[in-house]
């Protein structure tokens, strides 16, 4: 039976523990696969997570069997501590360009093709952004025996230049709270205000001080 996002999506915190295993798998490979301490604290990781989380080893663990159950996760033993490994390419039946893709919409939120590009570096090194545009456009129109689309291409933020795309693994994407939870960067704005009018402010000093001195502006 073919992976179905739209049919038994994944929860928010089961979408982030398999990110994480699939992240640590790449970028550590010496330390996967991971403990249950190793994933709790890549999922609280600070750094290229979106949102940031704080899961506790109950909710990590809980996540980990509900995964398991569905054969995204494996445990293996040896060793003193259980270890778990993700199976997200063969049960979802994507090739390993697009499971990085996936990973890292599922780790950080929405992004843009570009963005994507550059996040995914140690995941896997697409040639251009033409290359990554292409693995999306494959995931937006899987199938409906492959189990459905995976990604999505959403509407253009206000005064944003380019569209983003965003996971369906954990079901439709609620455009609403998206657009809630990222509200516009008036912080920046008012920077960027401010800088403009000093560098105004700077080149009429600069105009004022070469008149003074006959020099040419």
């Amino acid at each position: 039976m073919p992976f179905d996002p739209a049919t038994h999506p994944l929860t928010a915190l089961e979408a982030r523990v398999l990110a994480t295993l699939m992240e640590k798998a790449r970028t550590v490979p010496d330390s996967y696969p991971l403990t249950l301490n190793a994933v709790v604290t890549g999922c609280n990781q600070k750094t290229a997570r979106e949102p940031v989380m704080q899961v506790s080893d109950a909710q990590a663990q809980e996540a980990l069997d509900s995964l398991r159950q569905r054969s995204l996760v494996f445990e293996t033993s040896g060793g003193r501590a259980t270890r778990y490994e993700h199976n997200f390419q063969r049960v979802v039946g994507v090739p390993d360009q697009a499971a990085a893709l996936l990973g890292l919409l599922m780790l950080r939120g929405p992004q843009t093709a570009g963005e994507l590009r550059i996040n995914t570096e140690r995941w896997h090194r697409f040639a251009d952004i033409s290359s990554v545009e292409a693995f999306l456009d494959e995931l937006r129109e899987r199938s409906a025996d492959k189990g459905g689309p995976l990604v999505v291409l959403l509407p253009r933020a206000p005064g944003a230049r380019e569209p983003r795309w965003a996971h369906l693994l954990c079901g439709p994407v609620d455009l609403s709270a998206l657009a809630a939870a990222t509200p516009p960067d008036t912080a920046l704005q008012e920077r960027v205000q401010a800088l403009e009018a000093e560098v105004a402010a700077l080149k009429d000093t600069v105009a004022r001080l070469c008149a003074a001195q006959n020099l040419p502006t």
